[in-house]
Formats: structure tokens, C-alpha cells, sequence
């Protein structure tokens, strides 16, 4: 299953902090993640890979960015 977040709005610290929350407990596998702005982006991905994610840019639209994140 796809876990799919959508942070479009928010300021960091937030993006990170949500997508924490919505990992805690979650196994292996892949995150879609919405962001609209540079440093959610950098810092959800910054987090993800210390995490022990491969993160991509999905697609890209404007301001809008979606991260795809993938693990095990």
C-alpha cells in the first residue's frame, strides 16, 4: 500500500514533523509526499534519507512537488 501526504500550505518545521508522525509504526515501503515550496522539499527529503529512504522527485508542477520515497 501507498501511503500518500499532502503538506501543500504548510511551513517548516511541519512537512517534517507530519511526515514522522505518519511513519511512526508504518513498515517498509513507498510515501508519496506533496510540498509547494524549496525548503519542505529539502528538508522532508533530508529527513527521509537519514531515515533510510530513497526519495525522487515524482512530479513536479509549478510550486508543487511530489516526493516519491521508497524503502526495503
Amino acid at each position: 500500500m501507498v501511503l500518500e501526504l499532502d503538506f501543500r500550505g504548510l511551513s517548516c518545521p511541519l512537512p517534517v514533523m507530519r511526515t514522522k508522525e505518519a511513519l511512526t509504526g508504518k513498515p517498509a515501503g513507498e510515501v508519496l509526499i506533496w510540498v509547494d515550496a524549496a525548503a519542505p522539499k529539502q528538508n522532508v527529503t533530508r529527513f527521509l534519507t537519514s531515515q533510510g529512504y530513497t526519495v525522487t522527485v515524482a512530479e513536479e508542477n509549478g510550486c508543487d512537488v511530489r516526493l516519491s520515497a521508497r524503502k526495503g
